[in-house]
Order: structure tokens, then sequence, then C-alpha cells
């Protein structure tokens, strides 16, 4: 964790004292972080600003002002919250983006800033689910086992070379951006679409690649759910990949409960 000292932290406190629009950074990316922003549009109390990461090479406009790109770790975000005179902050990145999270717990640690992280709820198996439950791309990859399957490969793209020490399955392959042509195995069909998908169109898709096993992460969310209930609806197994756990900031599922974390918390 950064060392802060007192001078950097001080006006920050001072700030809370003030009258004015709150000044808040989100960390995005997200159809949360876009819900949150458009409801925040327009509201003369609040300065906030949407930070991307910049992975996604089209993302969808924001109503908020925007900012791409890293912060270079702990000391860099530190820096950028002090410089921008940052009073509250909300995490609604991805489940799995777990570097930037745990770069804003230290931050604002070290800081003494609010942090809230929004997120989606994970998904949680119902009757007729066959899940495996993994804690990473290892743990689904031993889960395939050795025998040549048909792997619904739905992880996004950032993971996708973990699958190379697995050449015997065939993969269809779905990502939002083109992955790193390294990265991809060498059987393996790729889509690039982005959701939300229907339960038709996964039903169909799996029915035309001859689907026998998915793998997914837990990200929860409606978005991506129907390639869930399609597998439950063809017995398919899927090896879920859990999120990684957090740290003690307060979690939210809901749009309200963030806007009442800016607003109503800071009265």
């Amino acid at each position: 964790m950064p060392q802060t000292n007192t001078s950097a932290a001080a006006p920050l406190a001072a700030l809370r004292q003030k009258a004015g629009p709150i000044r808040a950074l989100i960390l995005g990316g997200t159809s949360e972080a876009r819900a949150l922003a458009s409801r925040l549009a327009g509201d003369a109390r609040l300065h906030a600003v949407v930070s991307l990461a910049g992975r996604t090479s089209a993302p969808l406009a924001s109503p908020l002002p925007v900012r791409i790109g890293g912060f270079g770790g702990v000391e860099g975000l530190t820096r950028y919250l002090v410089e921008e005179r940052i009073e509250r902050v909300i995490d609604a990145t991805h489940p799995f983006a777990a570097r930037i999270s745990a770069n804003a717990r230290a931050a604002c640690a070290a800081l003494d800033l609010p942090l809230l992280v929004y997120t989606r709820a994970p998904w949680s198996p119902v009757e007729g689910d066959r899940w495996i439950e993994v804690a990473d791309n290892a743990g689904a990859i031993a889960a395939l086992g050795e025998a040549p399957r048909r792997v619904f490969l739905t992880i996004g793209r950032l993971g996708l070379a973990d699958f190379l020490c697995a050449p015997q399955h065939y993969y269809l392959i779905r990502t939002i951006d083109q992955p790193q042509e390294n990265d991809l195995p060498p059987r393996h069909e790729l889509l690039l679409e982005r959701g939300p998908f229907t339960v038709e169109s996964e039903l169909s898709l799996m029915r035309a690649s001859a689907v026998d096993v998915i793998v997914s992460k837990n990200s929860g969310g409606r978005e991506t759910y129907a390639k869930i209930e399609a597998a439950r609806m063809l017995g398919l197994p899927v090896a879920m990949v859990t999120p990684p756990r957090g740290g003690a900031a307060r979690i939210v599922h809901d749009v309200a409960a963030a806007v009442d974390f800016l607003f109503c918390e800071a009265a």
C-alpha cells in the first residue's frame, strides 16, 4: 500500500466539509456502470468521471465524462484521487476485474476515502443445472478431462491462452473483441459478439455446433444468462469459474443503493 502523507490526505478531508458538487470517480466498463451513469447524468449535485480500462476497442457511449486507460497501479490511482479532489469512489467494474478492484481498495484506504462496490449478484445454480464450480481456468481445463470434447468457451479474450494446454478439444469461442492470434487453440471457431443473447439463439447455436460442455465465468447479470438457461434445457454441464474474493468494501447490487452512497450518505 502506498504511503500517503498528511498533506495529501488533509485537503480531501477538508473537501467533505465544503458545499458544492460531490466529486466522484466511477470505475466502469459494465452495464451496471452505464446504468449508474445514466441515473446521475445532469445532476448538478455531482461532478463524476467514469474510468474505463481501455480493454474493449469500442466501448458503449456514456452520458458522463469518460477517461480511458490505466492509472499506473495503486500509486497512480492514489495520485489521481488527490489531484482530482475525488471524495467518493464507486467500483462498478467487471466481477473478475480483480486488479483494479484491489488497487481501488488500497488507494481509498490510504486516503480514507469512502468506497462502494456496485456489482451484479453472481448466478446461483437452480434445479436442473449441472455446474462444476472451479476456482480458475486451470480448474475448468481439468474439469474438461482428457477425452476430446466440443467446448463453448465464454470467458472473454484475456484468458484464452490458458486453454492452449488442452488442444485436443474443439472450442467455440465467443468474445467481444478480437483475441491475439497466438492465444487461440488450434481447433476453434471464433464469434465476435456482444450480448444480450436470447435463450432461443443460444439453443440454436449450441445445437448447430454440437456443443457438449460450456466453460463460463460466473459474471452474474441478465445479458449472458441465456447460455446458462440453454445449457439447463439441453442437459449440458457447465464448468463455472467462481468470481475472485473481494476485500472489506461494502457491496451493493442495485443502482438506487449506489446513488444513495453518493448523496444520502454524504449529507
